[in-house]
């Protein structure tokens, strides 16, 4: 069974005020560095100091993934109130922020080449990695979950407000991030060999300082043997950060499947994915998505409904459909962490509100 791991961008925030807090190296210097059952470091450091990272284990389980979310939150929770501080569970700030940057050397060094796209973006979103058995089969999965992706957007979108104001969008992270010249969908890649001479290329052009800033929608871990999958936002509910990653595994197992039969990836273009991706950033759960087989508009249920079908038998075989399939349900009927931030504004007229009821769910779910 492919194992599958998450790493989750937290916001730091006052607790009674909900504004962001830049103090990111003090939470860090209070986790001792906690390491995983691997080996992994727990807790990481992000681009600014008002975020702070965590990464699960890998598990095959999706009790024992739900369990360790939980774990690490919590803890998370813990270290930041030691400095008086909290953390939610948002794809942005909704209240005004001037992020401050980590001081790192790769930092600096992004900073004096992006100038405003760094300075601007704080950002929190949630990456998933799922196990797989070479860079072949791993760019054979690249190439055939590329149109699936915006489906996942939609579920996660947790990000509706942006300095102060309500963006219009459910997921303004996206946007922000997209503003990367490395960011978004990619092509077909057709084998791992061009994979590989895809990277060097970019890496070579100087825009990009490594690897690391290769910010695809889906990638191929350069740290981990997995294909790790970053379209998502953070989402408020533990229970759909676990939604999204049995959905991720079950994407992934579909298309190296599909890759074993020979069935060939859709020769989407990219363009259209890019325009898929809008869509779901815009809208949500909200509206109609692009629905990924014909890129035709359709209500969003309804190309939910269509992700759940197409990897049903991957979820089966995981034992994972009757989860999932519950946590789907709650997700289609109460909504997403955008609706539910919007409606806390509409009950409270407080983006301040917002952000205190929202340190709450974080770590309710």
């Amino acid at each position: 069974m492919r194992s599958v791991g998450v790493e989750e961008e937290l916001l730091l925030v006052d607790a009674e005020t909900g504004e962001p807090q830049a103090v990111s190296a003090a939470v860090l210097a209070q986790s001792d560095g906690a390491v995983g059952t691997h080996g992994e470091q727990v807790f990481e450091q992000e681009l600014q100091r008002q975020q702070v990272e965590f990464a699960t284990s890998p598990q095959t389980r999706a009790d024992e993934l739900a369990a360790e979310i939980r774990r690490c939150r919590a803890e998370a929770a813990r270290l930041a109130g030691r400095t008086g501080a909290a953390v939610a569970a948002l794809g942005t700030s909704p209240l005004p922020v001037s992020p401050a940057l980590t001081p790192d050397p790769r930092y600096r060094w992004m900073a004096e080449r992006f100038g405003l796209t760094l300075s601007d973006q704080l950002t929190c979103g949630c990456h998933v990695h799922v196990s797989v058995d070479s860079d072949e089969e791993g760019v054979a999965v690249l190439d055939r979950i590329r149109p699936w992706l915006p489906v996942l957007l939609a579920l996660s979108a947790n990000s509706p407000f942006w300095q102060g104001q309500d963006s219009s969008y459910s997921s303004y992270r996206s946007q922000m991030w997209g503003r990367w010249p490395s960011a978004g969908p990619t092509e077909v890649f057709g084998s791992a060999d061009r994979y590989h001479e895809q990277v060097r290329d970019m890496v070579g052009t100087g825009v990009l300082r490594d690897e690391g800033m290769l910010y695809f929608d889906a990638r191929l871990s350069h740290r981990y043997p997995t294909v790790e999958i970053r379209v998502a936002d953070v989402c408020l509910d533990p229970d759909t950060t676990v939604l999204l990653a049995l959905l991720c595994r079950a994407l992934v197992e579909t298309a190296a499947r599909r890759w074993q039969a020979g069935e060939p990836p859709a020769r989407l273009g990219t363009s259209l994915v890019h325009l898929a991706n809008w869509q779901a950033a815009r809208y949500g759960l909200d509206d109609r998505l692009l629905h990924p087989l014909t890129m035709r508009p359709a209500p969003a249920e309804t190309v939910v409904r269509a992700l759940f079908d197409h990897v049903r038998d991957a979820l089966d075989d995981h034992g994972d459909t009757k989860g999932a399939q519950d946590t789907l349900s709650g997700l289609l009927k109460h909504g997403n962490g955008a609706m539910t931030q919007r409606a806390i504004l509409r009950r409270t007229d407080s983006f301040r509100t917002v952000v205190t009821e929202c340190v709450r769910l974080t770590a309710a779910g």
